[in-house]
Formats: structure tokens, C-alpha cells, sequence
């Protein structure tokens, strides 16, 4: 069974030879990884099941000064400490206003060109184009987050308008993934903070949903798996998400969720992909600790399928890299 296949039958909550599973790093955690290994060039070796294309970081970025980049939407991210996202420093929409602002041209954004070969490259594994910042989070990086909390109160209009337009520039991004022998679409807008959603459940409900709804529509039209990647305590809209049609939540935070609890309630109609912390299990816990935990949730999550087993972020910095290759030595032991 090739690690597509595995996926493909878990995502159908069918049982595999073995829990499928993923690995992702922090450029720092990379690194680290790498000099404990002796082997800089260690990832192919681990066994991951998903391979991963990022609409976002394939797209065009300008350095303006060290450290610091323009997207193709104009926000300019400081990279100096955080050298994989970077902070926001600009604000592109000062007001709840457009004067001015020309949205970019999606077919301008230097992606499409990269699936062939990124599909040729990967011809076992199952393949993911995630659309970062597909929503909520591209709407705050152009407008700033407090501002654009208060606008869905004082200017409701602006802000459906502007996420139109954000899903205007996604659909046709779809439509060009679509094209192409990939997967899943996984999209990225956290909405959640440690507990409850950042907007609340109403207002989530009035200016997310019908909008995440039309893009996952437009993704099983094509016949492929949709997933959102969505930090935080986000239950309080699963049914919702069941409802649109969603197939996979990720990170899975063991830290706002029940995990085994969870997989067992939606059983058959959503699968999980993360769950094993990087807050508090993988930063502060010992070699034998990963090791039991992990072993503990392939044997509690993986049965049935509708689970692919992961770290409940991408690694940070902060995991001790005795604590990753425990984990990593787990996985691979299955």
C-alpha cells in the first residue's frame, strides 16, 4: 500500500496496514532536526504521507529590505524573528474603505506553473495544494485584526465586500488546481483562539461560513478532499463544517479538544489530521514520554480510519530535536 493509498482509505474510514502520518517543520525545528540527524537532507527518510505545495509561499514575494517582504496582496511581512510567516508591519486597508487598493491578479501570481512538476515529483504520496490565508486571515492581514473584528460590527458592508473579493481571487485559483491530478485542497484561516473563536460563533456563522461553503463546494465538484487548517478551540462550528461538506480538520489541538472523544463523535463523517501536542507534549516532555503518547493515539485514533497522525502544528523551535526523532521513531515503527 503506497502512503496515497493509506490516505485515500483512511479519508474513506476504511482500517490501513498502518496509521498514516506527517510530518512538518519550522525552518528552526528543520534545522535542528538536521544537525542532531548528521544529515541535513533527513525529510525524505521519515516516511510522510502527504506532500505539501503551498499556494502561498509559491507565489511572489518582493524583499524590500532584509528580512522584510511584499506579498502580491501589498502587506508587507517582517521575516527577522519569525522566519516562516513574519508579522504584519503595514496596514494596506487603513480604512474600511478601497480608495486606491487594486486586488491582484490571481493568474499573476506565479503558482500555476509549479503543479506539474510538483505532481511529478511525488507520484506516491498524496498530493496537497493548501490556499494559506484563504479568508479570515488574508481579510485581517489587509486591514489589521482589530479593525477588522470591528468592522464586522460597525461596517458590516465592507467587510462582506471584501471577502468577496478574497473568494473571487480563490475560486479561480480552485478552478486552476482543479485542472491538475492533486488530492485535497486544504485551506488555511485560523479562527480560533485557546478558547472559543476569535469573532464568535454569530458573527462566524454570518460572514465565514457562507463563503467557506462556496469554495468547498467548488472543490468537491472537482471530485477532490477539502481540509481546513484552523488553530484554536474551533467545536463549537464542527457540525457546521460536517454540514458544508468538509472532509479533514487539522491541527486537532489536544490542548482545546477531547481527541479521542472527538474522532469517535464524528466517525464517518469527519476525519482528523494533527493531534499530537506542541504546546505542552513535544516543547516539554521526554524522549519516553513522545514516545508512550504517540504510541497511544495511533492505537486510540487510528482504528476505522478517519485519522491521519501528525504534530498539532508545524514543529516550533522550541521541541528539543531528541524529543522529534522519538516521535519520528514511532511513526516509522508502526
Amino acid at each position: 500500500m503506497t502512503p496515497r493509498e493509506r490516505v485515500y482509505r483512511a479519508l474513506q474510514f476504511q482500517d490501513t496496514d498502518i496509521v498514516p502520518y506527517q510530518v512538518n517543520f519550522t525552518s528552526t525545528a528543520r534545522a535542528k532536526l538536521g544537525e542532531f540527524y548528521g544529515n541535513a537532507d533527513f525529510e525524505p527518510s521519515i516516511g510522510n504521507h502527504l506532500a505539501i505545495l503551498s499556494l502561498r509561499r509559491a507565489g511572489i514575494w518582493t524583499e524590500i529590505a532584509p528580512g522584510h517582504l511584499r506579498d502580491q496582496w501589498g502587506v508587507i511581512w517582517n521575516r527577522t524573528v519569525d522566519k516562516d510567516i513574519g508579522v504584519v508591519e503595514n496596514r494596506v486597508l487603513p480604512e474600511p474603505k478601497f480608495d486606491g487598493y487594486s486586488f491582484p491578479d490571481p493568474r499573476q501570481t506565479g503558482a500555476s506553473g509549479k503543479y506539474d512538476e510538483f505532481i511529478q515529483h511525488y507520484p506516491d504520496r498524496f498530493r496537497v495544494i493548501t490556499i494559506g490565508f484563504s479568508l479570515f486571515e488574508r481579510a485581517w492581514s489587509l486591514r489589521g485584526m482589530d479593525n477588522i473584528l470591528v468592522d464586522m460590527i460597525e461596517s458590516p458592508e465592507f467587510v462582506h465586500e471584501l471577502l468577496d473579493r478574497i473568494v473571487e481571487h480563490n475560486l479561480w485559483h480552485i478552478d486552476d488546481i482543479l485542472k491538475h491530478d492533486v488530492d485535497c485542497i486544504l485551506f488555511g484561516d485560523d479562527w480560533g483562539q485557546q478558547s472559543g473563536l476569535i469573532m464568535g460563533p454569530v458573527l462566524w456563522r454570518e460572514f465565514i461560513k457562507p463563503r467557506v461553503a462556496k469554495m468547498y463546494e467548488r472543490v468537491k465538484q472537482g471530485g477532490k478532499f477539502v481540509a481546513i487548517h484552523s488553530c484554536g478551540d474551533i467545536k463549537a462550528i464542527l457540525p457546521d463544517l460536517v454540514e458544508i461538506g468538509l472532509n479533514v480538520f487539522n491541527p486537532f489541538q489536544p490542548e482545546v479538544l477531547d481527541v479521542v472523544e472527538t474522532k469517535n463523535s464524528y466517525h464517518g463523517k469527519l476525519s482528523f489530521y494533527g493531534g499530537i501536542s506542541v504546546q505542552h507534549l513535544l516543547p516539554h516532555g521526554t524522549p519516553d514520554e513522545v514516545r508512550r503518547e504517540t504510541k497511544r493515539l495511533l492505537d486510540a485514533l487510528g482504528k476505522g480510519g478517519g485519522y491521519i497522525a501528525s504534530p498539532s502544528h508545524e514543529i516550533p523551535s522550541d521541541v528539543p530535536a531528541e524529543n522529534m526523532a522519538a516521535m519520528i521513531e514511532v511513526l516509522k515503527s508502526q
